[in-house]
């Protein structure tokens, strides 16, 4: 397995615990971090800086275009050493979790293994956002047509790979991270005629429009006064924004990067849950909402939330994720519409909620596996 250092990767690989394969894992960043959550894979860390020298992280943290001119000469190409450990462990299986970073860097030598099945994992904005990039796009075309198998987090990246020169054998569409503890996490949940909390990811930056759902529950002030508005993730440039109101808005909160187990509880108190971004795959706080029993309201980017969400059922989909006004629309509407909240978080709970949990996931996930140590044997 190739992976960056990534709770979501963790949790699909714990998956595999017990399930009889021997598995290594290349840490593709190098954190150096042994992970205790996937104590049955062999994790091999610490190998990309030949010499850990005296004074590295400083040099790194004070001196950054010296460390650069330094990495040049002391840091390992992944390739180079996936071609090494390859030639070690003589796999049957490589599986490569995102194509940027762990698969296109690997190709060349991937090309020298053709009787290694290569599986790729898609994840997030790995091909809908960095296919309108020119050079992204050729990345993708030239490393797509030489993956054996396919796993993606939605059914848009699995068509969308087809269309980009994918032509080995799909496995299916599965949560990024496997699926999720529906017994453990239900202590969090609150029923929702209970719940008093506006729950926001407050994910700005690159592909996050966090700022249009601020600016749109700024203009319902008076309307959420009875609610707590909470605000979790919150980037710099929104807690500059919010400094303001904090002081004549008392029931507002800002939370900057918070656990998962607090976002989970955060979730589980949440009459409303609200993510809005221009590019995703299938958005993970979008089906910890759902487990958590929490009324969606998020963004769609390329079809990929509306294969969860049923616009006006189960949640509302955001048109157009730099609209205000639309999103201001669907906060009012689901503040007044009370019963509708309840029969839609329902259905959620009866219908979509037993499809993410963990034991269920692991299964299907299990079988894909299957069918790949099935056809190595062919």
């Amino acid at each position: 397995m190739i992976s960056m250092f990534s709770n979501h990767f963790f949790n699909w690989t714990e998956q595999l615990r017990d399930s009889g394969h021997e598995i290594y894992w290349i840490d593709v960043f190098d954190s150096n971090t042994y992970v205790e959550k996937i104590d049955f894979v062999h994790q091999i860390i610490g190998w990309r800086n030949r010499v850990d020298y005296p004074g590295r992280y400083w040099v790194k943290n004070n001196l950054p275009e010296i460390n650069h001119f330094l990495n040049y000469f002391n840091q390992r190409e992944l390739s180079d050493f996936v071609d090494q450990k390859i030639q070690e462990f003589k796999p049957d299986v490589v599986q490569s979790f995102v194509l940027y970073s762990a698969a296109y860097p690997i190709l060349s030598i991937m090309k020298n293994y053709p009787q290694i099945k290569w599986i790729y994992s898609a994840w997030g904005n790995d091909l809908f956002f960095r296919q309108q990039q020119e050079d992204e796009l050729d990345k993708i075309k030239t490393s797509l047509p030489n993956f054996d198998y396919m796993f993606a987090d939605c059914n848009r990246d699995g068509q969308l790979a087809v269309k980009l020169g994918f032509q080995g054998k799909y496995l299916g569409t599965f949560p990024g991270g496997g699926g999720y503890d529906l017994d453990y996490f239900h202590k969090y949940c609150t029923p929702i005629h209970d719940r008093d909390i506006i729950l926001v990811k407050g994910y700005q930056g690159k592909l996050g429009r966090a700022i249009y759902i601020i600016k749109s529950i700024i203009a319902l002030k008076k309307e959420l006064s009875n609610y707590r508005v909470i605000i979790f993730g919150c980037d710099n440039e929104l807690e500059e924004m919010l400094e303001g109101e904090k002081g004549n808005w008392p029931n507002i909160e800002i939370l900057k990067k918070i656990s998962h187990e607090e976002v989970m509880k955060l979730m589980g108190q949440a009459k409303i849950y609200i993510g809005n971004c221009i590019s995703d795959g299938m958005p993970n706080t979008l089906l910890e909402a759902i487990v958590m029993g929490a009324f969606p309201i998020q963004s769609n980017p390329g079809g990929a939330t509306a294969e969860i969400i049923q616009h006006a059922k189960n949640g509302y989909l955001i048109k157009n994720p730099e609209d205000e006004q639309e999103i201001k629309f669907h906060i009012q509407n689901a503040l007044t519409k009370t019963g509708f909240l309840e029969v839609a978080v329902a259905y959620n709970n009866e219908n979509v909620r037993p499809k993410l949990e963990r034991e269920y996931i692991k299964e299907q996930v299990l079988k894909k596996y299957t069918i790949v140590e099935n056809e190595l044997k062919i």
